[in-house]
């Protein structure tokens, strides 16, 4: 699709940096991690998720802006700010978020899980009978699956994995072949488990572990007979994690893609993580082999892949030390022993997740497997998870010869294989299976069951669409921890909109205007932008704009115009902006009337909601879109009204008004700077997630899943 070039209308100093923004929500992540009224294996939790957010950082957006800088590339970034001045403050930002994170486990976490009995043991403190049992532990689970590489003019640096543990010896004498090497590599296989549990009899305690690198440190000599070893480092290297491929030029996305994901493990390397015992003449050499530089050198005082510390609370049962558990609440009217056919067509029902449940969806899936009045059944799979039941009753209905449609998103990013693997199976049942428009990511989340059901004045009957729309992924896992609302109906006009985007993803021709929906690449960027400037209409009028709205993510910069100029003329607006916001709120003459905030809390805010008041209509859409480029122009998106006026009112109950509310996980986005500043609620206590918590699962009525 072809759109017209933005124009430039308000100076670079208007916006904030994508990548610096990025980072400053792994601090608000982090801050959970440092919150002593987050319970102690929950924060040993968001510690772990900082990790894994850093490593997708640098694997696509630090890789591309290297990449940049290394070429000479220049920005077209509404901020402006160039490669060669990015790229130091990325490296910079990173090693004091690095350096908060490590000294708040060595010195708050672990200190504080040991007094709970809760122990990882250096290897300074290992009694003689640990010792013997980790001793046991190398010789049978560890060494016969270890191979340690000499570097020798006939054993060159090792290719090394992505994110892969390893470790690099010096050593000192000579081999059996008389050979002289002061150095080797020793690369630990995926398949061992980097925390090992040691007996509680050992341990002194149910919960004592110890760390691979520590037991592998321990040995290391045994690897190297007859050689001295003069130290040994564990090290870690991230890698460009984006595949490259001309989709213009390929012929079978599938096989194009397989072939791609081998060469991901073995990308560009973008980062360098050692131990902080790591010598200087082993570093310097580390980073020689991998071309890279100081500033990508990030020394830790522990070891090098906190993300392996994810499992952990999962393997503790102390409920003390964790968040309370609850049961999602299926609502009556949507029960499995319910007709959900009937439920759907007598009235529209939402769901919000996770304090709803998923339950609902699945069962509408299972019964139009089972249902032979049921003809076709349509869908669109973005991330679904590598053990997914609603993949098995898709596959189920298709062998029962039901016509099956799946639009899987091959180019999912990290959900790739999984992806495959469920085209693979999908087709081998008989389902047709697409993947969507070459250049466009199907990041719409649709499903549609299309009945033949009688009518009341007899006949052949007629065909009714059933439909789900949602905000977040066909992914039954996440939806026990993401924010996310779920749209059931069988307004005829929705149904329609539905199935014309199907034919679109499926098919070829030119778009039809839809009824309800707004769909990218198309209408909803021009949809939002039309519904902000309308406010600013109706304020110049005199009367009250207002526009609030709810994303993961406001990057777009004609949109952040629309913004601005809605702020101008008077409209007020709030923004609830999870990650990365490049508008810069409440800067005078600018956006006096925009304030932008950011909830953090313990589950992860990912549901899109758009309120425009419109002159007293209080229009409102749910989305599977954030504001960014991509999503607007480079996706299949949706944004879907809320017709019904009831749930309407509830969107703007859950979806909103506890979030613009929220004085515990809330953060303020200050224009002058780009920082974040925390509400602290100085008297009542408001966080919009225990509020929801609280009404929709506590007090709420119907069954549990």
């Amino acid at each position: 699709m072809t759109r017209t070039p933005w124009q430039r209308q308000h100076p670079a100093e208007h916006y904030l940096n994508r990548e610096l923004s990025l980072l400053a929500f792994q601090r608000r992540v982090l801050a959970q991690a440092a919150d002593p009224t987050v319970p102690l294996l929950e924060r040993l939790k968001f510690l772990c998720i900082v990790s894994s957010n850093l490593d997708e950082f640098f694997e696509i957006r630090v890789a591309g802006v290297r990449a940049q800088n290394a070429l000479g590339a220049n920005s077209n970034a509404p901020d402006a700010i160039q490669p060669n001045e990015l790229y130091p403050r990325i490296c910079r930002e990173v090693h004091g978020i690095i350096a908060e994170q490590y000294s708040l486990l060595n010195d708050t976490i672990l200190p504080a899980l040991a007094t709970e009995g809760i122990r990882f043991l250096r290897r300074s403190v290992w009694t003689p009978e640990q010792q013997a049992w980790i001793r046991d532990y190398f010789y049978r689970e560890v060494m016969p699956v270890l191979t340690p590489i000499g570097l020798d003019p006939a054993h060159p640096f090792p290719r090394v994995l992505n994110k892969s543990l390893n470790f690099a010896v010096e050593l000192e004498g000579r081999d059996a072949f008389g050979r002289v090497s002061n150095a080797a590599i020793v690369q630990a296989p995926r398949a061992l488990p980097r925390v090992i549990h040691i007996p509680p009899e050992l341990g002194g305690s149910p919960h004592t572990f110890v760390f691979l690198s520590s037991i592998l440190h321990a040995h290391v000599g045994a690897l190297f007979e007859g050689m001295t070893v003069l130290g040994c480092y564990q090290f870690r290297v991230t890698r460009n994690s984006d595949l490259l491929f001309d989709e213009e030029d390929i012929k079978d996305l599938r096989t194009a893609l397989q072939g791609e994901l081998q060469h991901r493990h073995f990308g560009d390397e973008v980062r360098l993580e050692v131990a902080d015992n790591c010598s200087d003449a082993m570093a310097d050499f580390l980073l020689q082999q991998f071309d890279l530089g100081r500033q990508e050198l990030y020394q830790v005082p522990g070891i090098v892949n906190l993300v392996r510390l994810m499992q952990v609370p999962d393997w503790v049962d102390r409920p003390d030390l964790k968040f309370r558990p609850f049961k999602p609440v299926v609502p009556k009217d949507l029960d499995s022993r319910c007709d959900i056919f009937a439920a759907i067509r007598k009235r529209d029902h939402l769901l919000h997740h996770p304090f709803q449940s998923f339950a609902p969806v699945i069962d509408l899936l299972r019964n139009a497997a089972d249902d032979p009045q049921v003809l076709a059944i349509k869908m669109t799979v973005y991330r679904t998870g590598t053990d997914s039941v609603l993949m098995e009753h898709l596959i189920r209905a298709a062998r029962k010869g039901k016509e099956v449609t799946v639009v899987v998103e091959l180019l999912a990013r990290f959900d790739e294989e999984a992806n495959i693997s469920w085209a693979s199976r999908l087709e081998e049942a008989g389902a047709h299976v697409v993947y969507g428009v070459v250049g466009y990511k199907t990041h719409a989340k649709m499903l549609m069951v299309v009945r033949r059901e009688d009518t009341d004045s007899g006949g052949g009957g007629v065909l009714r669409r059933y439909v789900h729309l949602g905000t977040g992924n066909y992914h039954p896992r996440t939806t026990r921890f993401y924010t996310d609302f779920g749209l059931f109906t069988a307004n005829e006009d929705i149904g329609a909109d539905v199935s014309d985007i199907f034919k679109q993803l499926t098919g070829l021709g030119h778009p039809r205007a839809l009824r309800h929906l707004w769909q990218a690449p198309f209408t909803l960027q021009p949809s939002v932008v039309a519904a902000i400037r309308n406010e600013a209409e109706i304020a110049r009028a005199g009367g009250k704009g207002r526009i609030i709205a709810k994303l993961n993510a406001l990057l777009e910069a004609e949109t952040i115009e629309a913004l601005y100029d809605a702020s101008a003329a008077g409209v007020e607006i709030d923004l609830i902006v999870r990650g990365p916001c490049a508008l810069r709120p409440q800067v005078p003459g600018l956006s006096d009337n925009i304030r932008v905030r950011s909830v953090v809390g313990r589950f992860l805010e990912h549901t899109r909601v758009l309120y425009f008041s419109a002159n007293g209509e209080d229009r409102v859409y749910l989305s599977s879109a954030d504001w960014m480029e991509r999503n607007f122009f480079r996706r299949i998106e949706t944004a879907f009204p809320i017709l019904d006026p009831k749930l309407k009112r509830r969107v703007i109950k859950e979806g909103l008004k506890p979030y613009l509310g929220d004085n515990c996980q809330a953060w303020d986005l200050s224009g002058d700077d780009g920082s974040y500043r925390r509400k602290q609620g100085r008297t009542i206590r408001r966080s919009a997630q225990e509020i929801l918590l609280s009404e929709l699962v506590g007090g709420a009525s119907g069954t549990t899943s």
